[in-house]
């Protein structure tokens, strides 16, 4: 290792001026790669966030910010322990292999015996680093991501498909609203709606209620939540990096169940309303599933609003072979239950 390369190990030993300047010029920077997203994940009761950086004559080259998770009981979460890394490592434009190697590596050895696997779920293109990232044994696999060009409210309604305009006109004029400021209760009752989607349709375990307290009371995040004859019935939870991107992590409705009334068309929308209205260049999706996925409706729901298929895929690295083998087992069958 050249002497003048630096590991960091925690995000205490990284400068936070240093840190942010490089979310300004990164060419792959993301809200989660922030200090504030650190801080946040950090602040939760039930993940364990980790940062790794490397630095080259003082410096800030890549960071990796990210959190173990686990679910259920103990003998679930030893099966289920993975480390995750949302909108890929940060990295400066000028990086070098030898510099992103020492991050790669430096970070399979931290969490080797933390984690059964490693995977970077990118939200932005890292194919010119892909030989560096394969040659550090991270796996390539293809995955697709959503972009909603949202310059102006001009360019995404010139976009969107009219079956979306009109499910949105015919929700407001019957009644359904924007609640952008929801108390505690509201958030609540959300949470209510999105985990019965997680166990019903989904059938992998939502995060716990904290999450949605804690990203609720920051800055850059964004509820938006439909209300219709005085219930919550459904919305979006977004977070931003300003002058860039704003992401959907979690969407959701009662669909189906009011007459001309269509939550998850109406929260979508207003995501990507507020990404317009508030200087985000694009509304990111966050995820559309595998190339391979022939029936993935999510994915048909999402194009509908006019964005660009992007398969921008994720890196994955497996840190226990055998316990890797056993919980895709689990997972499948829990799935199918």
């Amino acid at each position: 290792m050249p002497h003048e390369m630096n590991i960091l190990y925690s995000a205490n030993d990284v400068n936070r001026s240093l840190w942010n300047q490089l979310i300004e010029k990164s060419p792959v920077a993301s809200w989660f790669q922030t200090p504030e997203a650190y801080d946040f994940f950090d602040s939760l009761s039930f993940l364990e966030a980790f940062c790794v950086a490397v630095e080259y004559r003082g410096a800030l080259k890549g960071m990796v910010v990210g959190f173990v998770q686990k679910d259920g009981g103990k003998v679930k979460q030893f099966f289920s322990r993975r480390a995750i890394i949302n909108g890929g490592p940060l990295l400066a434009d000028d990086i070098t292999d030898a510099e992103l190697s020492l991050l790669l590596n430096v970070l399979k050895s931290r969490l080797k015996r933390k984690a059964i696997y490693i995977e970077t779920r990118n939200f932005n293109d890292y194919c010119r680093w892909r030989s560096v990232f394969e040659a550090c044994g991270f796996a390539y696999e293809p995955h697709y991501d959503i972009w909603v060009d949202t310059t102006n409210m001009d360019v995404v309604n010139e976009h969107m498909g009219k079956s979306r305009k009109r499910d949105i006109r015919v929700s407001q004029r019957d009644g359904a609203s924007l609640v952008m400021m929801p108390t505690k209760e509201q958030v609540r009752s959300y949470y209510q709606i999105l985990n019965d989607l997680y166990r019903t349709k989904v059938k992998t375990p939502l995060l716990p209620f904290e999450f949605f307290e804690k990203l609720c009371g920051l800055s850059s995040s964004a509820f938006l939540l439909v209300e219709y004859d005085g219930q919550i019935v459904g919305g979006t939870v977004c977070v931003g990096l300003q002058g860039k991107a704003l992401y959907e992590m979690f969407a959701c409705g009662r669909d189906g169940v009011f007459k001309n009334i269509f939550p998850s068309e109406l929260a979508t929308f207003a995501g990507i309303q507020f990404a317009a209205e508030n200087g985000y260049k694009a509304f990111d999706m966050m995820g559309a599933g595998k190339p391979d996925d022939g029936g993935y409706g999510v994915r048909d729901f999402k194009l509908k609003f006019g964005g660009e298929l992007l398969e921008l895929g994720r890196y994955q690295f497996i840190c226990n072979r055998p316990l890797f083998g056993i919980g895709k087992l689990v997972v499948k069958i829990l799935k199918k239950l």
